[in-house]
């Protein structure tokens, strides 16, 4: 059959709506699957935190037949859930489930809720366990089950039940404690108070009432009386506010009247939460007082242990230095700043070893572990400690009965250095008298020999043995008078050693011996009360003195020949000399008659060697007239420059002969000198002639003048050869014959040595310095 196209449209149309329905009916398949699975997941869930939850449902229907998971069977004790409530009980005789006496109660209960639909609460605790289930009842919702049933809840909640009972057993123990304080508080003998949040007093005991002078504690309460006084404008309630706020408790020393008299008090406020604050005051007036004396003692005894040379140091019970003097500071180099960070013991031996003021010890750990053990011990220690630069102290260490120590240190450096010095002086003394050539002997004021030397004994003759028995002067006196060429002098003896030891006055004497010696004798008193007695020998010195009075006699007789014989040198001397010179003028002026040129010759060679005889003549009269200080000195006013430029004018033959350069170096500033002229300038003239012969041809020399302080400086140096110190050291020296008879070599002849008697003939001084090489300076110094 053959369909028409209207046809073929309408069976499309009914396939796709029934596509249509086949994929919606489907869809709705699979939504509800989902919805399914959900659904019993969410059971599953709900039964499982149901069995985890803290409360257990027991539904009871209204013929009393219960559901109900099987966890509540286990907290009651039973091996499964029965089906009816009165089944709970368990059964008669059993050690199970509920008691009759809270089952009666839980059935009165349910059906009451049944009936009434009022809420209950219940707690009960199964037979035979420590469980406590807390049961609330109510209506059942109609979705959960039929009219008339109930919904009974069972929460365990024992650890609270446990925590309850214990809550209430320190709750009672808290009350019988705080009775007990309060009991306390009251009988307490200093005052104490409590203030409430709003930081007033609530209670106080009679000892605060006693102070304020109140009567009765109520009183105080109601009038609100403060013990505690203002301080810097805050009043005791603002400091207890204070000590709340910052949950601190805050203690002070106030002052405070207590009854009728001022009180040092040391008050406390101590926060106790959101309740209050609490307070009390101990009176610690003699404390204080006991203190400042401990204080005053302390600060005195520093001061006075600061006046010490002796170094004391106080270390406290943790070994820690709590005081230290100055002496004591400077021995071991202790830092400024000990008294702001006061070392340990231990640290205070460090820094000791650092500066070097304690012992060289091989193992110094060792060391400081054993001195620690200073302040356990029982007794004290002394200890002689020598340090590298040879100080030594004397170190003691006593232990205090507080655990500290104290430690005094005293410098015996200078005592051992004294008494090393004593002993080495007393030997020395021993030694001294014992190797003089003098007799010595040391009396006592009471006239007993205390010390003597060996000479002593030797030069009157006494024995060892009775010298060794301290004998008294009278019986030393009684030995040596035989051997007195007088005896009476003895007393003369007595008298000294009397004298030197009483009246304390230096006396001396001489006597003769039998055997011809003679001995001078002195007593000199002593520092310390005795007297010295010394006895010498001096039977030669007096020989000798009588032979050198007999020689004195023959130079005082000589020195008048010498003198005699200077007197009239001049005249010996000069007279033939000027008769030989004048005849040869004679000769060589043709007075005689004429002269062959040999005899002319001869002739002025006479008058030369004449005139350098003169010379010489005249400057031996010189010398040793200066040297015997009769060399006659006229002095007169002299310009020096105008003067030194004369002498050397003299001498320009010379100086331009050998082809020299003079330097006269001066100027109207070297001023005028008192000097005899003729004498002066003969001095300066032999220095400048001596340079003149020392200084190579080509040479040069340099005179410079000079005015200083202590006088007028004439310079005169040259750049010739020097002199070696040898020759330097003869220089200035005058005639001297040597060993061989004859005169002894020297530079220069006699023109230095005669130029210096000159020159110290004014008050002067003539310096001579030479290197060889390098020429030779000659200063002339006159005031």
């Amino acid at each position: 059959m053959e369909l028409t196209p209207t046809a073929l449209v309408l069976l499309g149309l009914m396939l796709a709506a029934w596509t249509f329905g086949a994929g919606w009916l489907a869809l709705a398949a699979s939504n509800k699957s989902r919805q399914a699975r959900a659904a019993r997941s969410s059971a599953r869930r709900l039964a499982r935190m149901m069995e985890d939850s803290p409360a257990v449902p027991l539904l009871v229907r209204a013929d009393m037949k219960i559901e109900g998971p099987d966890k509540l069977a286990g907290w009651l004790g039973l091996d499964s859930l029965p089906g009816y409530l009165s089944e709970l009980s368990g059964g008669a005789g059993e050690d199970r489930g509920l008691g009759e006496f809270a089952m009666g109660e839980l059935t009165e209960a349910v059906r009451r809720t049944q009936k009434t639909a009022a809420p209950f609460r219940m707690v009960v605790t199964p037979r035979g366990s420590e469980r406590s289930l807390a049961l609330r009842g109510q209506v059942a919702d109609p979705v959960v089950a039929p009219p008339g049933a109930a919904l009974v809840w069972f929460f365990d909640f024992s650890e609270s039940q446990g925590e309850l009972t214990r809550l209430r057993d320190e709750t009672q123990r808290a009350r019988d404690d705080f009775a007990a304080l309060v009991g306390l508080i009251e009988a307490a003998p200093m005052p104490m108070w409590f203030r409430g949040p709003d930081m007033k007093l609530r209670l106080v005991n009679s000892a605060y009432v006693k102070a304020v002078g109140a009567d009765s504690a109520d009183s105080v309460v109601d009038k609100q009386v403060e013990l505690i006084e203002r301080v810097d404008g805050l009043s005791a309630a603002q400091i207890a506010a204070q000590a709340r706020d910052k949950d601190l408790p805050i203690e002070r020393i106030v002052q405070a009247t207590v009854g009728s008299q001022r009180r040092t008090l040391r008050v406390s406020d101590l926060p106790l939460g959101e309740e209050g604050v609490a307070g009390y005051a101990i009176d610690i007036e003699e404390m204080e007082e006991q203190s400042r004396a401990f204080r005053a003692f302390r600060e005195a005894q520093r001061q006075m242990l600061d006046q010490l040379s002796i170094g004391v140091a106080q270390f406290d019970a943790e070994q820690r230095l709590s005081f230290s003097n100055q002496p004591f500071q400077r021995q071991f180099s202790l830092p400024t700043n000990v008294a702001v960070d006061p070392p340990s013991f231990d640290r205070f031996l460090d820094i000791a070893r650092d500066a070097g003021r304690v012992p060289e010890v091989r193992d110094f750990p060792a060391w400081r572990r054993e001195l620690g053990e200073w302040f356990a011990s029982d007794a004290s220690h002394d200890e002689a400690w020598t340090l590298s630069d040879g100080t030594h102290l004397r170190v003691v260490a006593q232990p205090m009965p507080d655990g500290g120590l104290v430690m005094i240190a005293e410098d015996r450096t200078e005592p051992l250095a004294l008494s090393a010095m004593r002993d080495t002086l007393l030997r020395t003394r021993a030694a001294t008298f014992d190797s003089l050539f003098e007799s010595l002997a040391v009396f006592a004021p009471d006239g007993r020999m205390q010390l003597w030397n060996r000479r002593f004994g030797a030069i009157w003759g006494l024995s060892e043995d009775f010298l060794d028995e301290h004998p008294r002067i009278d019986t030393v006196l009684e030995k040596i008078a035989p051997r007195l060429a007088r005896p009476g002098q003895r007393k003369a003896i007595g008298e000294v050693v009397r004298s030197a030891t009483l009246d304390r006055q230096q006396r001396g004497g001489q006597v003769t011996l039998t055997d011809g010696r003679t001995l001078e004798f002195a007593g000199v008193p002593l520092p310390d009360g005795n007297g010295l007695l010394t006895v010498l020998d001096v039977t030669d010195s007096k020989k000798a003195e009588d032979v050198l009075r007999e020689r004195a006699s023959a130079l005082e007789e000589a020195d008048a020949v010498k003198t005699r014989f200077l007197a009239n040198m001049s005249y010996e001397f000069r007279t033939p000399l000027t008769s030989i010179g004048g005849f040869a003028e004679l000769l060589q002026g043709g007075v005689a008659g004429d002269l062959t040129p040999q005899a002319q010759e001869y002739v002025a060679a006479i008058i030369s060697s004449v005139e350098r005889l003169s010379q010489q003549i005249e400057t031996v009269l010189d010398l040793t007239q200066s040297e015997a200080g009769l060399l006659p000195i006229a002095t007169e006013e002299i310009d020096l420059l105008s003067f030194v430029t004369t002498i050397v004018r003299e001498r320009e033959d010379a100086i331009e002969g050998k082809k020299l350069t003079l330097d006269l170096r001066g100027d109207k500033g070297a001023g005028t000198v008192q000097a005899d002229k003729r004498q002066l300038g003969r001095a300066l003239g032999n220095i400048l002639d001596n340079a003149i012969a020392a200084v190579p041809e080509g040479g040069r020399i340099l005179v410079a003048l000079s005015r200083a302080k202590q006088g007028v400086r004439i310079v005169v140096s040259d750049n010739g050869p020097g002199m070696k110190p040898s020759e330097l050291a003869r220089a200035l020296e005058g005639y001297r014959i040597g060993a061989d008879g004859k005169a002894a070599a020297r530079r220069g002849g006699l023109g230095l040595p005669l130029a210096r008697q000159l020159i110290e003939a004014h008050g002067g001084r003539l310096e001579l310095q030479s290197e060889q090489g390098a020429g030779t300076t000659a200063t002339i110094i006159l005031p």
